[in-house]
């Protein structure tokens, strides 16, 4: 990993002396898809900048199951673990690897030192807050209002325009997972979705025909 990749990812709001020493102090690590970056009740060391890859957020129950929260792009960094680390507290969420992704882990130390020190980097930080606070308003929104083939629809579109394809690579039970509902369930609404030809299913994967 080169210095060049965070500057392409940050510099549209971080200053370059700021992502010279985030490369210094920085440890790079690479994930596989599915591999469980940050866990619930993790001691929150580090906080994660994505260089590359998707990250889904998630929020597990009393008995286990998650709830997709949000996703992450590269570029950006979890405001539900900076919160985390401001407090320095355990983890409160899940990080999970979306597909291959690559990180830079930040110390929390450097973190609460620049918050104070860097304008550039305070900036990054509330405008993050912004944005997750946003999304997962609308997340509540989506489970509160709107009904499941509604938004089992939206997360189809949602994750289509992530990846930047509308060919969905995806099993059933997966989705059911980050819904929390059953896979009889979204098989059931997955099958409307296709008799309303906004979707067309194939083995393992789901083509989005109407955005």
């Amino acid at each position: 990993m080169t210095k060049e990749i965070l500057h392409q990812k940050f510099s549209y709001i971080l200053d370059d002396d700021l992502i010279n020493e985030i490369f210094d102090v920085g440890i790079f690590r690479s994930f596989s898809k599915d591999d469980i970056i940050i866990d619930v009740n993790q001691p929150m060391l580090y906080i994660p900048l994505l260089l590359s890859g998707h990250i889904k957020i998630l929020r597990e129950d009393d008995e286990g199951n998650d709830l997709l929260i949000y996703f992450l792009e590269a570029g950006e960094t979890c405001t539900m673990s900076l919160t985390c680390c401001m407090g320095t507290s355990k983890s409160k969420i899940r990080a999970v690897a979306e597909q291959d992704s690559e990180l830079i882990m930040i110390p929390v130390q450097k973190m609460q030192d620049w918050f104070h020190g860097n304008e550039s980097w305070r900036n990054f930080i509330l405008e993050s807050y912004q944005t997750r606070f946003d999304e997962m308003l609308d997340a509540i929104d989506s489970i509160a209002f709107l009904k499941m083939d509604e938004r089992l629809y939206k997360y189809l579109v949602n994750k289509a325009m992530l990846n930047d394809t509308d060919t969905i690579l995806i099993k059933h039970q997966d989705i059911a997972e980050d819904l929390h509902t059953s896979r009889v369930v979204i098989s059931r609404l997955l099958k409307q979705l296709e008799n309303e030809n906004k979707i067309k299913l194939g083995r393992n994967k789901i083509e989005v025909l109407s955005v």
